[in-house]
């Protein structure tokens, strides 16, 4: 803690300072960072696992976007319509589009799109987003149909993943470095380890972008980034540490946007792996937690309780589920499994995410009331994604906003991809199944519920809030609005020049 208090006082220093007077980014030049992702295997294949998500939603178009309120609206796609059982989709597709090599979109290259995503072999993490879909047919170059193998209302939503980009047919052996899509902006040249440059794609269908060119720089560390951005090297931060929005507030250097979201951050304890196969330890580990003084201590207040649902607090689906603190029945469930003295247990963090470290350290300490002692392990952030992650027994986790029907799918239905708990529950996995197919709106809402409430009684994750997304920007930066970052129009985004 003395660590943390000392590194809060020199981010304050730094600001109280003016490092944000460093020489200034050239005009029409925009500058970020990521955190590496998958380092030398990051790709930009947008179904790939080591897909750079900042770099694909810039020079990729999905079918369907959401709308600065998160609804389906058009993109690629300009309109969409099903058939009275919501078994069959018809997609009507822009005309005037074109890729960044010249050559025209249409119906072909959707059909491709996504039959690469729903091809089994290639085992991508995207493919439980669309696995209802049993087949995509061109019917001419502007419209496409998928067939569902059985009634899915919300198929619009689930097309606005930000990985369902669209890519020029027969693409797939040079995607992942040419990147080539039909976004803003283009790739110039690719490097996840040091700085990606994208040029502005002057054709791009909505309009010739504001910004000459967008240039990435891979940071794995998150202070890292923070101390580029307050150095002047950056002209935006999308992680910073919620202890920082304070300082931020008080300096007029700096430009803060404070964003809700259905972003969230949670440990894992694997359900495969004893202790925690039994479903009582599993309880008892998240009964222990004070989620209130958590997210006060690890967001400094900046988000919203959750009861172990990854649904967003804002979605149509959302159950509104109670779990107080009961460090007694946690103990009492912990006897029940055999474990009378309590638990030892090993938690892996790292830096990537600016929370976790505060995260686990509130569970250790709130978690020892009950007898559990959590030992801290700090990763590194460079591999923590290929070798701790759904490697170690419990871990930290991070996740963007879903629908509400990915969220619980992809993370916790027995044959994602991404289900980094290894829940097997074939009674949680019907409950979404049913779910899916009620075509009667209230009908689906009830049932998305009792998914919900059943996933807080079996879950292997802890889920105690969704987060608010801290996002500082510097003074320069026109046309940001305060939305999640699958949500902004870059072609949009502007910078000012130097003294305007």
């Amino acid at each position: 803690m003395k660590k943390r208090a000392f590194w809060l006082a020199s981010l304050a220093t730094a600001i109280s300072l003016g490092l944000a007077a460093q020489p200034a980014v050239a005009d029409g030049v925009f500058r970020m960072a990521h955190d590496v992702g998958s380092g030398g295997l990051s790709s930009l294949d947008p179904i790939d696992k080591g897909r750079v998500l900042q770099i694909t939603e810039k020079i990729m178009n999905r079918l369907i976007r959401p709308s600065a309120e998160g609804r389906p609206s058009p993109d690629l796609a300009k309109s969409w319509s099903a058939n009275e059982d919501g078994t069959v989709w018809t997609l009507k597709l822009r005309e005037d589009v074109r890729f960044h090599d010249g050559s025209p979109f249409d119906a072909d290259d959707v059909v491709y799109s996504l039959t690469r995503v729903l091809d089994p072999e290639r085992d991508s993490p995207a493919r439980a987003v669309i696995e209802m879909v049993t087949d995509v047919t061109a019917l001419d170059p502007f419209t496409v149909q998928l067939t569902l193998a059985s009634t899915f209302a919300d198929l619009p939503l689930q097309l606005m993943d930000p990985r369902l980009r669209m890519i020029p047919e027969g693409s797939d052996d040079t995607i992942a470095k040419t990147g080539i899509g039909t976004g803003p902006f283009k790739i110039s040249k690719f490097d996840a380890d040091g700085i990606t440059i994208l040029e502005a794609n002057e054709d791009y269908w909505e309009g010739a972008p504001k910004l000459e060119r967008i240039e990435l720089i891979g940071i794995p560390d998150s202070n890292t980034r923070l101390q580029a951005f307050l150095a002047g090297q950056l002209d935006m931060e999308r992680g910073v540490k919620p202890l920082m929005r304070r300082a931020l507030l008080r300096s007029d250097r700096y430009v803060v946007q404070d964003i809700p979201t259905g972003n969230w951050s949670g440990l894992v304890f694997r359900t495969d792996v004893a202790p925690f196969d039994d479903m009582r330890v599993r309880q008892a580990l998240r009964l222990v937690v004070d989620r209130e003084e958590m997210l006060k201590l690890a967001l400094d207040g900046g988000g919203t309780i959750s009861c172990d649902t990854p649904v967003a607090p804002n979605d149509q689906y959302r159950a509104d589920l109670d779990c107080p603190r009961d460090i007694q029945r946690a103990k009492d469930l912990l006897v029940e499994a055999g474990y009378p003295k309590g638990l030892k247990i090993k938690l892996h963090v790292a830096p990537i995410d600016g929370v976790w470290s505060s995260m686990a350290v509130v569970f250790q300490q709130q978690a020892a009331e009950a007898g559990i002692h959590v030992k801290i392990v700090n990763a590194a952030a460079d591999g923590y994604w290929s070798e701790v992650w759904m490697k170690k027994d419990t871990f930290a986790t991070s996740w963007g906003e879903r629908p509400a029907h990915q969220a619980l799918s992809e993370a916790f239905s027995s044959e994602a991809k991404w289900n980094e708990s290894y829940l097997s529950d074939h009674n949680f996995d019907f409950a979404l199944e049913r779910a899916q197919a009620k075509l009667d709106f209230y009908e689906r809402k009830q049932a998305y519920i009792d998914a919900q409430e059943y996933l807080a009684e079996i879950s292997g994750t802890l889920i105690p809030f969704h987060r608010s997304q801290l996002v500082a920007l510097s003074p320069r930066v026109r046309n940001m609005p305060a939305v999640k970052s699958d949500r902004i129009l870059w072609h949009e985004v502007d910078v000012a020049e130097e003294g305007s």
